[in-house]
């Protein structure tokens, strides 16, 4: 399995609506962050399947370190 590229340090502020089901990318190589285009494959990485609680403006990690995918943490601040 390949390690994931870091496509930005910063989370991605996107709007989430209750109900509706998302694919997000964990590999990394996606030109549609943080949302999976299918770039990952033969990487071995799979995208995160999850579906809205709620309608929100969230906060979608993109450094890829975060303990709670696909919601950022904050992991980012230590990689610098």
């Amino acid at each position: 399995m390949e390690e994931p590229e870091r496509p930005q340090l910063s989370p991605y502020q996107v709007e989430l609506e209750e109900g509706k089901r998302y694919a997000w990318c964990r590999c990394g190589r996606s030109e549609k962050q943080p949302f999976c285009d299918g770039k990952h494959a033969g990487t071995g990485i799979e995208p995160l399947l999850f579906t809205a609680e709620r309608t929100e403006t969230a906060l979608l990690c993109g450094c890829k370190d975060t303990g709670d995918p696909p919601y950022c943490d904050g992991s980012h601040l230590m990689l610098f």
